[in-house]
């Protein structure tokens, strides 16, 4: 098993990047490359996309990068988790050549930067209204990785589903040539979704978390009765849980991200942020309104 190689400066990357592609032309290989973006503290549902990754091309980056533009004040940028040795061995086994591991001085040499990708109307609903000026700093930094490292495609998950949206539209309104690919949500057995922050909840408030995935289960059983009934059924199953604070829940279409009318029929999305204790976790499912 071979460590990836851990890259920590943008001319670096660009120079082994440059090798590896010319490598693979002159032996007839396959010169895609394609970019895990993450934050580090991996878990299955990362492996997972680097496996999607893999089959979209030869050339696999992961990127593991804090971003300090996307946590407001009071959020838990000095705590969230970095797990860069354990990370680095689970790469290995996924085969991954190179880990782009840059400091924030490196991505912003002149400190925060004034220019910023604005996520407009949608970004600042939802997780954005949660966290004010989060998803322009996502998008930003998801910009700088694009055109730092060119992938032929970026793979994303599916449980940050808000993001996902951004960052497809995102490429779309910039005819940025990345193919963005999205990877459905890794769950525990018990449904929980995984997340970097599920190691902080004890045992009861993990049980408790089970919650989320129960009241998207409960809408999909209740949407063909329309968006009310669908609602209805899912908040029930949060407000079961006393551990359980509902932030927001909210069914939207999929190809706008806007909350529907409750004479909507068709395709939707269930989108649900909630505290278990001080950790704040989100999930979000399809559906299909009858």
């Amino acid at each position: 098993m071979r460590m990836p190689e851990v890259i920590s400066t943008i001319a670096q990357l660009h120079d082994r990047l440059g090798q590896a592609r010319d490598r693979a032309a002159l032996t007839g290989g396959d010169t895609r490359i394609v970019l895990v973006p993450t934050m580090g503290a991996l878990h299955a549902g990362h492996l997972a996309l680097v496996r999607r990754a893999h089959a979209l091309g030869d050339i696999v980056v992961v990127s593991i990068f804090v971003n300090p533009l996307q946590f407001g004040a009071g959020e838990d940028l000095d705590s969230y988790p970095r797990t860069r040795d354990a990370d680095l061995a689970a790469l290995a086994i996924e085969n991954v050549a190179f880990v782009f591991a840059p400091s924030a001085r490196e991505m912003y040499p002149r400190g925060a930067s004034d220019t910023r990708v604005s996520a407009g109307t949608v970004g600042s609903l939802y997780e954005g209204a949660a966290r004010p000026g989060h998803f322009d700093g996502m998008l930003t930094v998801v910009a700088k990785l694009l055109n730092i490292v060119t992938p032929d495609a970026a793979v994303f998950g599916q449980k940050d589903g808000q993001q996902a949206f951004l960052v497809r539209r995102m490429v779309a309104d910039l005819d940025v040539r990345t193919v963005i690919e999205v990877v459905d949500t890794v769950r525990e057995p018990s449904g929980l979704a995984l997340s970097s922050r599920n190691r902080y909840l004890d045992e009861q408030q993990h049980t408790a978390a089970e919650a989320l995935f129960s009241a998207l289960t409960a809408a999909a059983r209740n949407a063909q009765a329309g968006p009310a009934a669908a609602l209805s059924a899912a908040r029930a199953r949060i407000a079961a849980q006393p551990l359980v604070k509902l932030d927001y829940l909210v069914i939207v279409h999929p190809q706008t991200l806007l909350a529907v009318h409750d004479d909507y029929r068709g395709p939707a999305r269930m989108l649900v942020a909630a505290w278990v204790g001080t950790t704040r976790l989100i999930d979000n499912a399809s559906l299909s309104l009858g």
